[in-house]
């Protein structure tokens, strides 16, 4: 491997300042309930209004606002979504087995009750990340969508992010941002019901409090800052791979962005495109920042070693731009989402084309995928047994137990064994009240 550029260590979603600081909040928010939230709101986002809830008349006067072509696009996309969440849980069947005779064992896909969805604003209002949570959580079968999402400054409600979470199925819809959302959702305060998982992306401050609220409610996942990386042989076009990398490096000053490559000479090539076009980049403020400080690009000696190092880094986003996608497909384990050919890019997957944009970053790709309409089934087992099998099964059990001493547990079986199929075995100890009878 050769080391082209170098970026910055990877970051990760936590520091003891942060969580510090979110701890403190999450104490006096659930001290303080609502009252809190309208401190804190009026304290970070100068927002105050008579209720944080957005009613029906006022929502439908909000998106009124819209235009229409925004309204159509977000249909489009929305209807993507819908569709591959869709086919997403037509694939999760109910399951029943007869594992041995007389034992039946099966699974069912319960929809969790209620979910609070988090749709971020803060430098760019991403209205878009509406249906990444809530159309699977609807498709999923989950009753209850509370929606939440900060003020725009100086507007307020953002029209088309309204839109967006009206068209997704939103149940509830709040304007407020932050810590103070997420404590709201899962909290309850007396204006919502506990939420029975939190969903959405964030700053880091967001990724905290979700991970402070876990066991409360359930989470996603911690998404931190955004990354790409893109692999790209010697046939590829520089200016397309520094165009998506930048595409990226706009997010955030803490975005991850990578390139490996085959050759010493693409590489190089690609640096020069990055700063050509970074000259010109109507975000470069924030882009340029990103990349001095986390952009890297690495020559992989072999293609082998190339998916060696992409599977190590495990990026949220990894794009292919090779001749023979088809190997790359075939080994690659660690990624949040595939974009396999130069006709596809991340912004297709973060706005329009259907897959989802809530996705694994700082390496949480190798033990977990995104958010997807699965994310909010439980998969709950169950067991049913003929008089029989309760025989057979509970003389194998009773025995296994008294190897781990749990006695109490060796007679529940013992008295199953006794009442469907004769004597307790030797030395079982006293038999329940009635075990005998049926």
């Amino acid at each position: 491997m050769t080391t082209i550029k170098d970026g910055g260590h990877r970051l990760f979603e936590s520091d003891p300042e942060t969580a510090r600081t979110v701890s403190e909040m999450l104490i006096e928010l659930e001290r303080g309930g609502i009252a809190a939230v309208r401190r804190y709101s009026e304290r970070f986002d100068n927002w105050s209004p008579a209720d944080f809830e957005l009613g029906p008349a006022e929502v439908a006067r909000i998106v009124g606002r819209l235009d229409a072509q925004v309204a159509a696009d977000t249909r489009y996309c929305q209807d993507n979504v819908r569709r591959f969440a869709q086919a997403q849980r037509a694939t999760l069947v109910p399951m029943e087995m007869e594992i041995r005779p007389g034992v039946v064992l099966g699974h069912r896909h319960i929809p969790v009750g209620s979910v609070g969805s988090y749709i971020p604003g803060g430098r760019y209002p991403m209205f878009g990340s509406a249906q990444m949570s809530i159309i699977p959580a609807k498709v999923a079968g989950v009753r209850t969508v509370v929606a939440c999402t900060p003020p725009v400054p100086g507007e307020g409600a953002f029209p088309a992010t309204i839109n967006a979470m009206r068209e997704a199925g939103a149940d509830r819809i709040f304007i407020v941002g932050g810590v103070p959302a997420l404590a709201l959702m899962a909290m309850g305060m007396g204006v919502v019901q506990p939420v029975d998982i939190l969903c959405g992306a964030g700053n880091k401050f967001v990724a905290e409090a979700k991970r402070q609220l876990f066991g409360r409610c359930g989470i996603d996942l911690l998404a931190g800052p955004t990354e790409i990386m893109v692999i790209a042989d010697d046939g590829a076009d520089p200016s397309l791979v520094a165009c998506d990398l930048l595409g990226q490096a706009e997010h955030d000053p803490n975005s991850g962005i990578a390139l490996v490559c085959l050759s010493e000479g693409f590489g190089r090539r690609c640096l020069a495109e990055v700063e050509r076009q970074l000259a010109t980049l109507p975000t470069r403020e924030i882009a340029a920042q990103s990349w001095a400080a986390n952009g890297r690009i690495h020559a992989a000696g072999s293609r082998e070693e190339a998916v060696a190092m992409s599977d190590d880094y495990a990026p949220e986003h990894l794009e292919l731009h090779v001749a023979d996608p088809d190997f790359y497909v075939s080994r690659l384990s660690n990624y949040g989402s595939l974009f396999i050919g130069e006709e596809t890019t991340v912004a297709y997957g973060d706005k329009s084309i259907g897959t989802n944009h809530i996705l694994p970053t700082s390496r949480a790709a190798r033990y977990t995928g995104g958010v997807w309409v699965g994310k909010f089934l439980k998969t709950a087992t169950y067991q049913r047994m003929t008089p029989a099998a309760s025989v057979e099964v509970g003389r194998v059990t009773s025995r296994q137990c008294r190897v781990e001493r749990m006695l109490a547990h060796a007679i529940t079986a013992d008295v199953r064994v006794a009442r469907f199929g004769g004597a307790a075995p030797g030395g079982a100890g006293p038999l329940a009240p009635g075990a005998g009878a049926r």
